[in-house]
C-alpha cells in the first residue's frame, strides 16, 4: 500500500474528557459552521437584494462565491500560522475581524462593494474553519478522528437548520442589512466563548519553527502526495455540489416554483436535517466499517442522486426535486467526516497546513459553483442540477482514481 512522505502516527496530545470534551465538541461545532453561519443567513434575501441594490441574480450569488474564495486565502493564511504560533491566537484574531466585516457588509451600499467586503469576511471566517480541523486531528488519529469529524456535524449542522429560518424571521421586521446584523452578534459570541473555553492543543515544543521555508517544505510534501490530493479534490467537488444547491435553490424554490421563503426555509432545514443524521450514522458506521469504504459508497449514492435529479429538474417537479436533493444532502453527511479525516490521517505533525491547503481546495473548487450556476440562466432548475451533477460525478472519479491507494 503507498504511503505518505509522512507517516500516520497517532494523537500527540489527550483529549479532553467530561464537561471539558463536550464544551470543546460544540466550539470546534460552533468553527466550523462559520461557513454555513456565512453562506446560509442571508440566501432567503437574495431577491429583496437583488432588488434593493439593482442587480441581477448572478451579482448578488457573486458575494457567495467571493466569501468563499476568501475562506481558500484565510486558511492558507492561517492554516501555517497555527503550525506556528498555536491555534488559540490565530482563531481569536480571526472571529474577532469577522464580527467587523459583517457589519460593514450590513452598511454595503452596492453588490460590488458587498462583494468586496465578503471576501474579506470570508477570509476571516477561514481561520476558524482550518483550526478546528487542526485541533481535531491534534487530539484523534484514525477511526477515532473519522467518528469526531461526524459528531461535529450534529452541532455544524444545526446552523444550516436555524440560519435560513432565523434569516427569514429577521426579513419579517427589517431588511437584509438586519441579517448581518445578526450575523455580528453570533460572531461576538462565538469570539468570547473561544477566548474562554478553547484549549491550546499544540504544545510549544511541537510548533514549526522554520518560518517561509519550512511552509515551502510542508506545501511540497502536500502537493507531491497524490493520494491526499485526491481526497482534498474528492471533498472540493463534492462541496462544489453542495454549493451549486446552496446558491442556486434559494431562486429555484421561490422564483421558478413559486414557493414563499418560509417555505424555502423548512425544505432547507429538512435538507441539512439529512446531512446531520447521516453524519451521526456514520459515526456508528466507522466503528464496523472503514472510513473509505463508507466514503466510496456514499459518494456513489449522491451520484445516482444528482443523476436522477438533472431528469427531475427537466419536469419542472418541484416535489422531486425536493426529495432528490433531500437524499443526496444525506450523502454528503457521509462523505464530509470520512474524507476529511482520511486527507489529515496523512500528515499528523503538519495538521494545520494540511486542513488549509485542504480547506482552500474545497473553497476554490466549490466557488466555481456558484457563478455556473448563475450563468445558466434564470426560470429554471436545470442549471443548478447541472452543476450538481457535474460534482458529483467528478468526486466519485476523484476518490476511484487518484485517492487510490496502490497495493505493493
Amino acid at each position: 500500500m503507498s504511503q505518505s512522505t509522512e507517516t500516520p502516527v497517532a494523537a500527540p496530545v489527550a483529549a479532553p474528557t467530561g464537561r471539558a470534551a463536550a464544551v470543546l465538541l460544540v466550539l470546534l461545532g460552533c468553527l466550523t459552521a462559520i461557513g454555513p453561519l456565512s453562506l446560509d443567513m442571508y440566501l432567503p434575501a437574495f431577491p429583496q437584494m437583488a432588488a434593493d441594490l439593482d442587480a441581477a441574480q448572478a451579482q448578488i450569488q457573486l458575494s457567495l462565491t467571493t466569501c468563499l474564495i476568501g475562506m481558500a486565502a484565510g486558511q492558507l493564511v492561517t492554516g501555517p500560522l497555527s503550525d506556528r504560533w498555536g491555534r488559540r491566537r490565530p482563531v481569536l484574531i480571526g472571529i474577532s475581524a469577522y464580527v467587523l466585516l459583517a457589519l460593514a457588509c450590513a452598511a454595503a451600499p452596492s453588490a460590488e462593494l458587498l462583494a468586496a467586503t465578503r471576501f474579506a469576511q470570508g477570509f476571516a471566517g477561514g481561520t476558524g474553519v482550518v483550526v478546528a480541523r487542526a485541533v481535531v486531528r491534534d487530539l484523534y488519529a484514525g477511526r477515532a478522528a473519522a467518528k469526531y469529524f461526524s459528531r461535529l456535524t450534529l452541532v455544524f449542522g444545526v446552523v444550516p437548520v436555524a440560519a435560513p429560518s432565523l434569516g427569514s424571521l429577521v426579513l419579517g421586521f427589517t431588511s437584509w442589512r438586519g441579517v448581518f446584523l445578526l450575523i455580528a452578534l453570533i460572531g461576538l459570541l462565538l469570539a468570547v466563548a473561544n477566548a474562554l473555553w478553547l484549549p491550546e492543543t499544540l504544545p510549544a515544543h511541537r510548533r514549526s519553527t522554520g518560518g517561509l521555508r519550512a511552509f515551502g517544505r510542508t506545501a511540497r510534501t502536500l502537493a507531491t502526495d497524490r493520494v491526499y490530493l485526491g481526497f482534498a479534490l474528492t471533498q472540493g467537488l463534492a462541496f462544489a455540489g453542495l454549493f451549486a444547491y446552496i446558491s442556486g435553490s434559494s431562486f429555484v424554490f421561490q422564483d421558478v416554483f413559486g414557493l414563499s421563503s418560509t417555505a424555502f426555509s423548512v425544505i432547507f432545514g429538512l435538507n441539512a436535517v439529512a446531512f446531520v443524521a447521516l453524519g451521526q450514522l456514520n459515526g456508528r458506521l466507522v466503528d464496523r466499517y472503514e472510513p473509505r469504504r463508507l466514503l466510496v459508497t456514499a459518494l456513489t449514492v449522491g451520484a445516482v442522486t444528482a443523476v436522477a435529479l438533472l431528469g427531475a429538474s427537466l419536469t419542472g417537479s418541484a416535489l422531486l426535486v425536493a426529495l432528490l436533493l433531500f437524499v443526496f444532502m444525506g450523502s454528503l453527511g457521509m462523505v464530509m467526516p470520512n474524507g476529511t479525516a482520511l486527507a489529515l490521517d496523512r500528515h499528523p505533525r503538519t495538521a494545520g497546513t494540511a486542513a488549509a491547503l485542504m480547506g482552500a481546495i474545497q473553497s476554490v473548487v466549490g466557488s466555481l459553483a456558484a457563478p455556473l450556476v448563475g450563468l445558466g440562466g434564470e426560470g429554471s432548475a436545470v442549471p443548478m442540477a447541472v452543476v450538481v451533477c457535474g460534482a458529483a460525478l467528478l468526486s466519485l472519479t476523484a476518490v476511484l482514481t487518484l485517492a487510490r491507494e496502490r497495493r505493493t
